[in-house]
């Protein structure tokens, strides 16, 4: 596939082990130590107060959102150590061209936020009654920090996901469906939401494998891994930074808060048919949003 090309240098590290049982033990291992780092946090978390334990845990507090969010460097610290040491290759190999990954990652974040403050000041528009700032000065002063936090986050999805599974079977097999739709797979997978409603989990799913299917796509077409985590990144950063629910999770960082639907008996539809309907207008609804962010990403890299 043409548009495909640079895909072909970007996987070329890889293609010094090729090999799937390398591969699922290079995946096991990087869950594991990922895992294992985790339960190492915990541990230092136990002598902590509690509230700032559970804020930790919810993300309802910036300082505990915060902490959630740098804890995925053990992610990016397990993918780099099982990278060098199974496949001898370095952790800029997963990465692409430095430079280039470095322009990618800025335009495209740039042009990904633009694309929903496009998508805020256009109608439809939404009430924001109800809604109460957080803090602002203090989500001002905490912004350039709350940013890096989240780069580390999508960084270390991306280095998963698009780099290190993504370049590996894509040694292993030329069929782009192959090395497309196996991560993205499993990045879904990783967002099920056991404790959610069924329709909702599904959902979130759904909406989390196409969102990879875009972040591969990004990277496949620049042949560097900045793209995918710029559109991460602006994704991620709207999600976190701007709007939250009252009390609910990962709503720390928000700059304005809002009663949960259940608490004001705005939801749309009854109980009952919150279940059955699927899919339901607002997956429809964010998977346009994605369609737009994604083209807003294909325009800043011209490809």
């Amino acid at each position: 596939m043409t548009a495909y090309h640079p895909h072909h240098g970007y996987s070329a590290a890889a293609r010094l082990t090729p090999d799937l049982p390398r591969l699922a033990l290079g995946f096991v291992l990087i869950e594991v130590g990922y895992k294992l780092g985790l339960n190492l946090l915990d541990a230092v978390l136990v002598s902590a107060p509690d509230g700032f334990v559970d804020s930790y845990y919810s993300g309802t507090t910036r300082s505990g959102l915060l902490l959630q969010l740098f804890a995925f460097s053990l992610l990016i610290l397990s993918v780099i150590t099982v990278t060098r040491k199974l496949h001898f290759r370095s952790a800029v190999s997963l990465i692409g061209p430095p430079n280039q990954a470095w322009n990618d990652l800025r335009q495209v974040t740039l042009a990904c936020l633009g694309g929903f403050l496009l998508i805020e000041l256009l109608p439809p528009y939404y009430s924001y009654a109800g809604g109460v700032w957080n803090m602002p000065l203090a989500w001002l002063t905490t912004l350039p920090l709350a940013m890096i936090a989240l780069l580390i986050q999508t960084g270390a999805e991306e280095l998963l996901y698009r780099g290190y599974l993504q370049q590996q079977l894509a040694a292993r097999f030329r069929a782009a469906w192959v090395w497309m739709l196996v991560p993205n797979l499993l990045f879904a997978a990783a967002h099920w939401q056991p404790h959610a409603a069924s329709n909702e989990a599904w959902e979130y799913v759904i909406w989390a494998f196409f969102f990879g299917l875009a972040a591969s796509d990004l990277t496949a077409r620049s042949g560097a891994l900045g793209a995918a985590v710029g559109f991460h990144l602006a994704n991620n950063a709207f999600a976190f930074l701007i709007f939250g629910e009252m009390g609910s999770t990962d709503s720390g960082l928000a700059l304005m808060l809002f009663p949960a639907p259940e608490a004001t008996g705005d939801s749309l539809l009854p109980p009952s048919a919150q279940e059955t309907v699927f899919p339901s207008a607002q997956l429809i609804t964010e998977l346009l949003v994605m369609l737009i962010i994604w083209l807003s990403a294909r325009i800043a890299i011209r490809r």
